[in-house]
Protein backbone atom coordinates (compact mmCIF):
# COMPACT_ATOMS: atom_id res chain seq x y z
CA UNK A 1 0.00 0.00 0.00
CA UNK A 2 2.82 2.39 0.93
CA UNK A 3 4.53 1.44 -2.32
CA UNK A 4 1.49 2.67 -4.27
CA UNK A 5 1.07 5.85 -2.22
CA UNK A 6 4.52 7.20 -3.06
CA UNK A 7 3.91 7.57 -6.83
CA UNK A 8 0.49 9.07 -6.15
CA UNK A 9 2.01 11.66 -3.86
CA UNK A 10 4.65 12.51 -6.46
CA UNK A 11 2.00 12.83 -9.17
CA UNK A 12 -0.11 15.04 -6.89
CA UNK A 13 2.88 17.27 -6.12
CA UNK A 14 3.77 17.45 -9.80
CA UNK A 15 0.21 18.38 -10.75
CA UNK A 16 0.08 21.01 -8.01
CA UNK A 17 3.37 22.56 -9.14
CA UNK A 18 1.97 23.03 -12.65
CA UNK A 19 -0.34 25.79 -11.45
CA UNK A 20 1.11 29.29 -11.09
CA UNK A 21 -0.64 32.44 -9.92
CA UNK A 22 0.28 35.75 -11.52
CA UNK A 23 -0.85 39.08 -10.06
CA UNK A 24 -2.61 41.76 -12.09
CA UNK A 25 0.66 43.59 -12.78
CA UNK A 26 2.64 40.43 -13.66
CA UNK A 27 3.06 38.46 -16.86
CA UNK A 28 4.71 35.12 -17.50
CA UNK A 29 6.86 34.61 -20.60
CA UNK A 30 6.57 30.88 -21.39
CA UNK A 31 9.29 28.91 -23.20
CA UNK A 32 8.53 25.46 -24.64
CA UNK A 33 11.67 23.30 -24.97
CA UNK A 34 13.73 26.51 -25.00
CA UNK A 35 11.69 28.28 -27.66
CA UNK A 36 9.32 31.15 -27.00
CA UNK A 37 5.75 29.97 -26.84
CA UNK A 38 3.46 32.70 -25.45
CA UNK A 39 2.90 35.32 -22.76
CA UNK A 40 0.41 34.33 -20.05
CA UNK A 41 -1.30 36.06 -17.17
CA UNK A 42 -2.64 37.45 -15.01
CA UNK A 43 -4.46 34.84 -12.93
CA UNK A 44 -3.91 31.06 -12.70
CA UNK A 45 -1.78 29.59 -15.49
CA UNK A 46 -0.43 26.10 -16.18
CA UNK A 47 3.30 25.49 -16.68
CA UNK A 48 4.33 21.89 -17.37
CA UNK A 49 7.51 21.12 -15.38
CA UNK A 50 10.41 19.84 -17.48
CA UNK A 51 8.72 20.90 -20.70
CA UNK A 52 7.94 24.58 -20.15
CA UNK A 53 9.73 27.33 -18.29
CA UNK A 54 8.26 30.63 -17.13
CA UNK A 55 10.06 33.94 -16.68
CA UNK A 56 8.05 36.42 -14.62
CA UNK A 57 7.94 40.10 -15.66
CA UNK A 58 6.50 43.05 -13.72
CA UNK A 59 4.58 45.71 -15.63
CA UNK A 60 4.65 48.32 -12.86
CA UNK A 61 6.49 51.61 -13.28
CA UNK A 62 10.07 51.43 -12.04
CA UNK A 63 11.66 54.48 -10.38
CA UNK A 64 15.42 54.31 -10.88
CA UNK A 65 18.05 56.69 -9.55
CA UNK A 66 20.80 57.56 -12.01
CA UNK A 67 24.06 57.87 -10.03
CA UNK A 68 25.92 61.22 -10.13
CA UNK A 69 27.83 61.65 -13.37
CA UNK A 70 30.81 63.93 -14.05
CA UNK A 71 29.73 66.19 -16.89
CA UNK A 72 31.86 68.63 -18.90
CA UNK A 73 29.44 71.16 -20.32
CA UNK A 74 29.71 72.83 -23.71
CA UNK A 75 31.38 75.86 -22.11
CA UNK A 76 33.99 73.64 -20.36
CA UNK A 77 32.53 73.64 -16.83
CA UNK A 78 32.80 70.40 -14.84
CA UNK A 79 29.69 69.55 -12.82
CA UNK A 80 28.18 66.51 -11.11
CA UNK A 81 24.64 65.70 -12.18
CA UNK A 82 22.25 62.98 -11.05
CA UNK A 83 18.75 62.18 -12.26
CA UNK A 84 15.75 59.93 -11.72
CA UNK A 85 14.20 57.72 -14.40
CA UNK A 86 10.59 56.50 -14.66
CA UNK A 87 9.94 53.55 -16.98
CA UNK A 88 7.89 50.38 -17.36
CA UNK A 89 7.77 47.24 -19.48
CA UNK A 90 5.15 47.41 -22.23
CA UNK A 91 6.21 44.28 -24.14
CA UNK A 92 7.11 41.33 -21.90
CA UNK A 93 8.40 39.20 -24.77
CA UNK A 94 10.95 41.81 -25.93
CA UNK A 95 12.02 42.61 -22.37
CA UNK A 96 13.09 39.00 -21.85
CA UNK A 97 14.28 37.97 -25.33
CA UNK A 98 15.86 41.11 -26.77
CA UNK A 99 18.05 42.04 -23.78
CA UNK A 100 19.68 40.00 -21.04
CA UNK A 101 18.73 42.24 -18.10
CA UNK A 102 16.49 45.14 -19.04
CA UNK A 103 16.86 46.83 -15.64
CA UNK A 104 20.65 46.87 -15.80
CA UNK A 105 20.65 47.81 -19.48
CA UNK A 106 18.28 50.73 -18.91
CA UNK A 107 20.38 51.95 -15.99
CA UNK A 108 23.61 51.90 -18.01
CA UNK A 109 21.94 53.53 -21.00
CA UNK A 110 20.56 56.35 -18.87
CA UNK A 111 24.01 57.10 -17.45
CA UNK A 112 25.72 57.29 -20.83
CA UNK A 113 22.88 59.33 -22.32
CA UNK A 114 22.99 61.75 -19.39
CA UNK A 115 26.68 62.42 -20.00
CA UNK A 116 26.21 62.72 -23.76
CA UNK A 117 23.19 65.04 -23.78
CA UNK A 118 24.28 67.32 -20.95
CA UNK A 119 27.75 67.58 -22.46
CA UNK A 120 26.15 69.36 -25.42
CA UNK A 121 24.50 71.99 -23.17
CA UNK A 122 25.98 75.10 -21.58
CA UNK A 123 25.91 75.68 -17.84
CA UNK A 124 23.24 78.39 -18.17
CA UNK A 125 20.99 76.01 -20.13
CA UNK A 126 21.54 73.30 -17.55
CA UNK A 127 20.49 75.62 -14.74
CA UNK A 128 17.64 77.49 -16.43
CA UNK A 129 16.20 75.23 -19.17
CA UNK A 130 15.68 72.15 -17.02
CA UNK A 131 12.32 71.20 -18.55
CA UNK A 132 13.65 71.21 -22.11
CA UNK A 133 16.66 69.10 -21.10
CA UNK A 134 14.41 66.61 -19.27
CA UNK A 135 12.19 66.26 -22.34
CA UNK A 136 15.20 65.73 -24.60
CA UNK A 137 16.65 63.08 -22.27
CA UNK A 138 13.32 61.25 -22.14
CA UNK A 139 13.03 61.22 -25.92
CA UNK A 140 16.59 59.95 -26.51
CA UNK A 141 16.45 57.20 -23.89
CA UNK A 142 12.96 56.09 -24.91
CA UNK A 143 14.01 55.70 -28.55
CA UNK A 144 16.87 53.40 -27.52
CA UNK A 145 14.86 51.27 -25.08
CA UNK A 146 11.92 50.76 -27.45
CA UNK A 147 13.46 47.60 -29.03
CA UNK A 148 13.59 46.11 -25.52
CA UNK A 149 9.86 46.65 -24.91
CA UNK A 150 10.61 49.34 -22.29
CA UNK A 151 8.76 52.66 -22.27
CA UNK A 152 10.50 55.62 -20.59
CA UNK A 153 7.78 57.90 -19.24
CA UNK A 154 9.87 60.66 -17.68
CA UNK A 155 13.41 61.74 -16.83
CA UNK A 156 14.13 64.38 -14.21
CA UNK A 157 17.51 65.98 -13.52
CA UNK A 158 17.65 66.19 -9.71
CA UNK A 159 20.82 67.96 -8.59
CA UNK A 160 23.56 69.92 -10.33
CA UNK A 161 26.63 70.21 -8.08
CA UNK A 162 28.96 73.06 -9.05
CA UNK A 163 32.60 73.55 -8.00
CA UNK A 164 33.17 76.05 -5.20
CA UNK A 165 34.86 78.60 -7.45
CA UNK A 166 31.97 78.42 -9.90
CA UNK A 167 29.47 78.93 -7.08
CA UNK A 168 31.33 82.05 -5.97
CA UNK A 169 31.45 83.36 -9.54
CA UNK A 170 27.71 82.82 -9.98
CA UNK A 171 27.03 84.54 -6.65
CA UNK A 172 29.04 87.59 -7.77
CA UNK A 173 27.25 87.60 -11.10
CA UNK A 174 23.86 87.46 -9.40
CA UNK A 175 24.84 90.29 -7.03
CA UNK A 176 26.03 92.45 -9.94
CA UNK A 177 22.77 91.76 -11.78
CA UNK A 178 20.74 92.80 -8.72
CA UNK A 179 22.75 96.03 -8.40
CA UNK A 180 22.25 96.78 -12.08
CA UNK A 181 18.50 96.30 -11.79
CA UNK A 182 18.39 98.51 -8.68
CA UNK A 183 20.23 101.30 -10.50
CA UNK A 184 17.94 101.01 -13.51
CA UNK A 185 14.84 101.16 -11.30
CA UNK A 186 16.23 104.15 -9.37
CA UNK A 187 17.08 106.00 -12.59
CA UNK A 188 13.65 105.23 -13.99
CA UNK A 189 12.04 106.59 -10.82
CA UNK A 190 14.08 109.80 -10.97
CA UNK A 191 13.18 110.25 -14.63
CA UNK A 192 9.47 109.82 -13.94
CA UNK A 193 9.66 112.23 -10.97
CA UNK A 194 11.42 114.86 -13.10
CA UNK A 195 8.85 114.37 -15.84
CA UNK A 196 6.00 114.87 -13.40
CA UNK A 197 7.67 118.00 -12.00
CA UNK A 198 8.00 119.45 -15.48
CA UNK A 199 4.37 118.67 -16.22
CA UNK A 200 3.31 120.38 -12.97
CA UNK A 201 5.43 123.45 -13.74
CA UNK A 202 3.89 123.74 -17.20
CA UNK A 203 0.39 123.44 -15.74
CA UNK A 204 0.98 126.03 -13.03
CA UNK A 205 2.65 128.38 -15.53
CA UNK A 206 -0.40 128.24 -17.71
CA UNK A 207 -2.68 129.06 -14.72
CA UNK A 208 -1.14 131.73 -12.39
CA UNK A 209 -3.84 131.40 -9.70
CA UNK A 210 -2.78 127.78 -9.27
CA UNK A 211 0.69 128.99 -8.29
CA UNK A 212 -0.74 131.22 -5.56
CA UNK A 213 -2.88 128.36 -4.23
CA UNK A 214 0.18 126.18 -4.10
CA UNK A 215 2.05 128.93 -2.28
CA UNK A 216 -0.67 129.21 0.35
CA UNK A 217 -0.72 125.43 0.79
CA UNK A 218 3.04 125.46 1.40
CA UNK A 219 2.65 128.19 4.03
CA UNK A 220 -0.06 126.16 5.73
CA UNK A 221 2.18 123.11 5.85
CA UNK A 222 5.07 125.14 7.31
CA UNK A 223 2.95 126.82 9.99
CA UNK A 224 1.42 123.53 11.17
CA UNK A 225 4.82 122.07 11.94
CA UNK A 226 6.33 124.90 14.02
CA UNK A 227 4.26 127.15 16.33
CA UNK A 228 7.13 129.57 17.18
CA UNK A 229 7.29 131.21 13.77
CA UNK A 230 4.79 133.42 11.96
CA UNK A 231 4.64 133.42 8.18
CA UNK A 232 3.15 136.41 6.33
CA UNK A 233 2.10 135.73 2.76
CA UNK A 234 3.08 138.36 0.19
CA UNK A 235 1.12 138.43 -3.07
CA UNK A 236 3.12 137.74 -6.18
CA UNK A 237 1.61 140.83 -7.81
CA UNK A 238 3.65 142.98 -5.41
CA UNK A 239 6.87 141.51 -6.75
CA UNK A 240 5.67 142.21 -10.29
CA UNK A 241 4.90 145.88 -9.48
CA UNK A 242 8.27 146.37 -7.80
CA UNK A 243 10.01 144.81 -10.76
CA UNK A 244 8.17 147.14 -13.16
CA UNK A 245 9.09 150.24 -11.09
CA UNK A 246 12.72 149.25 -11.13
CA UNK A 247 12.62 149.11 -14.90
CA UNK A 248 11.01 152.58 -15.14
CA UNK A 249 13.74 154.19 -13.09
Amino acid sequence: MDFLMTPLVLIALLAFSMFKVLREYERGVIFLFGRFWKVKGPGIIVVVPGVQKMVKVSLRTVVMDVPPQDIITKDNVTVKVNAVLYFRVVDSKKAIIEVEDYLYATSQLSQTTLRSVLGQSTLDDLLSNREEINAHLQKVIDEQTEPWGVKVANVEVKNVDLPQEMQRALAKQAEAERERRAKVINAQGEFEAAQKTCDAADLIGAHPPALQLRFFQTLLDLSSGDGTHTYIPIPFDLFDSLRNKGKDT
